[in-house]
């Protein structure tokens, strides 16, 4: 069955950075299409960026655009948000994402 294991998060600054890391078993993960997905306290599922199977097409939320990266590393089976000039809104549990299949999520905070 599908799973996935965010990690990486953590508590920032504000401007600071983070890494994110999923670790993805149970389905062919190079043929895949991955998201990310956030939820910040009190707000519904909010969609961060996708990435195709290959890497070659990434798509960003305009709230993100510029800051964030998403990549893969196929032969790792793991998927990677690279966070930048982070902002309190960026405040969420963060979860990466197969269709409907999310992992557990990996808490990021963004205050001073």
């Amino acid at each position: 069955q599908v799973q996935l294991v965010e990690s990486g998060g953590g508590l920032v600054q504000p401007g600071g950075s983070l890494r994110l890391s999923c670790a993805a078993s149970g389905f062919t993960f190079s043929t895949s299409t991955m998201s990310w997905v956030r939820q910040a306290p009190g707000k519904g599922l909010e969609w961060v960026s996708d990435i195709s199977s290959g890497g070659g097409r990434t798509r960003y939320a305009d709230s993100v655009k510029g800051r964030f990266t998403i990549s893969r590393d196929n032969a790792k089976n793991t998927l990677y948000l690279q966070m930048n000039s982070l902002k309190p809104e960026d405040t969420a549990v963060y979860y990466c994402a197969k269709d409907s299949k999310r992992g557990q999520g990996t808490q990021v905070t963004v205050s001073s």
